[in-house]
């Protein structure tokens, strides 16, 4: 089978022939083990010890950063993408066998096959970290320079034992990120968002605003999209509560997503969107497109960063502006955070009910304080009433979100706007968590309540069809039970 060669054959001698006969063991590949995984009973390594295997790890990186290098040598990488991946791998594991043998590498065969993933993964993937991104148990990889890979499972954070060669192997392999979807990141633009193949968003700081060199984080991609009922079963909300986002969003109620960092706000967004008829079209405006839409007519739409003479960016206000005129019937913004707030207002109360959007925010009211800011950044002469006054009729529901310290993400108040007194916007609490007690083991326990009152905008539902027992805004009951 032809290869596309650069430079003649492959040199990968005779392979697992040539394996065997240095070796008459076939699960050995001379000399001692790279690392021994300790077992119960182990006397603990000595200094000496412990340096003798940093020492090794070093070696071993070294190693596949030479070979990687090598086999970028003599693989024709255009000719690379037209192999199927199965061959290739089994080309990439004899050249590697001939390397290990010829540097007389100490690797039984599992730590053979590991060594052949991890150079695998350098020309294919993302190295280092292309098993993280494997795990669907880490929802978050965050890389503190060459040395510290951080990992998120269960809202929990942890340090993984992934580790790159150097800083110019970490900004190798950042480069691979974004130059897939079009961006750059360098001196002159030490700041980038981005995204992988699958979905998931990656954000980069280099030097020389990252002082100790390179920080990038993954916020993983789920390759299953998370629905209500998912959400349900995880304790993030009550089934009542869910009942009420449902009625919202067929409704076309207009809907606020607030909350922090990693509080599951986007999670929620790709939730709630399942609701929306398959008859509407929608429009999605993104940084950096991540949504999960369940519908089979949507449109996205990314913003793009200045080129290098600091030209042709897009920003959300532009793409927002764009989107009216593509005929939507709901527009979801992943996140607003400047003066795109006021183009959103007028969009939803312009003919475009059940829009929804996300925001940084610790509380319902403080998401309303924020909103004023980003439309402030408009300089539009506005009074505050006449703000406030968009404000109250373009939204109509917020969700507030948090994560715990626990590092479990639910749903912590369901709020409603029902109207403007004076200058103060009116706003009425219809669910809420409430915090009970914490256990030993750190896991915070609470139950979700409703507040007592009925939500103002079910009554215009009604003619739709729209509906929700009384009982499930009893205060006197625990939700879900």
């Amino acid at each position: 089978m032809r290869w596309g060669k650069k430079n003649g054959r492959f040199s990968h001698g005779s392979g697992d022939n040539a394996l065997k006969e240095k070796n008459p063991d076939p699960g050995v590949v001379t000399g001692a083990k790279l690392q021994k995984k300790p077992e119960v009973g182990d006397v603990p390594p000595t200094d000496s010890e412990v340096s003798g295997e940093m020492s090794i790890s070093k070696r071993y990186l070294d190693a596949k950063v030479r070979i990687h290098r090598k086999l970028i040598d003599e693989i024709n990488l255009a000719a690379m993408d037209k192999i199927p991946a199965k061959e290739l791998r089994a080309e990439v594991h004899k050249m590697v066998s001939d390397y290990i043998i010829a540097e007389r590498f100490a690797l039984n065969t599992t730590e053979l096959e590991d060594f052949v993933d991890d150079i695998f993964d350098e020309m294919t993937g993302l190295g280092p970290i292309e098993p993280l991104l494997k795990d669907d148990s880490i929802t978050d990889v965050l890389i503190n320079t060459e040395n510290n890979v951080y990992i998120e499972r269960q809202g929990q954070l942890e340090l993984s034992k992934v580790r790159f060669k150097d800083e110019a192997h970490l900004l190798r392999i950042i480069n691979k990120i974004v130059s897939t979807v079009g961006r750059r990141v360098d001196e002159s633009q030490p700041l980038v968002d981005a995204r992988l193949p699958d979905g998931s968003r990656v954000n980069v700081a280099i030097r020389p605003v990252a002082v100790d060199g390179p920080l990038v984080s993954i916020r993983k991609f789920s390759a299953k999209p998370f629905t209500m009922q998912r959400l349900v079963d995880g304790d993030a909300l009550a089934p009542e509560m869910a009942s009420l986002l449902e009625m919202a969003i067929r409704g076309k109620v207009s809907i606020l997503i607030s909350g922090g960092t990693g509080s599951g706000k986007t999670t929620m967004l790709n939730a709630m969107s399942s609701f929306i008829s398959h008859r509407e079209r929608l429009i999605t405006i993104e940084d950096a497109a991540e949504l999960q839409l369940q519908q089979p007519h949507v449109g996205r739409l990314e913003t793009r960063p200045p080129n290098i003479e600091g030209k042709g960016e897009i920003r959300q206000r532009e793409l927002l502006k764009n989107a009216l005129r593509m005929r939507p019937d709901r527009i979801i913004i992943g996140e607003v955070r400047g003066a795109e707030a006021f183009d959103m207002l007028q969009a939803m109360n312009t003919g475009h009910e059940g829009s929804m959007t996300t925001i940084h925010a610790n509380s319902t009211r403080d998401a309303l304080s924020r909103l004023e800011q980003m439309v402030g950044m408009t300089g539009f002469p506005m009074t505050l009433k006449s703000l406030r006054s968009q404000i109250a009729s373009a939204i109509t529901v917020i969700v507030q979100l948090q994560r715990l310290s626990d590092g479990k993400r639910r749903v912590t108040a369901i709020g409603e706007i029902t109207g403007i007194e004076g200058d103060v916007i009116q706003m009425q609490d219809i669910y809420l968590f409430k915090k009970q007690s914490v256990s030993e083991d750190g896991t915070i326990n609470g139950i979700y309540q409703a507040s007592g009152v009925r939500p103002k905008f079910l009554a215009e539902l009604i003619p739709q069809g729209l509906t929700l027992p009384t009982s499930y805004f009893d205060p006197m009951r625990e939700l879900g039970t």
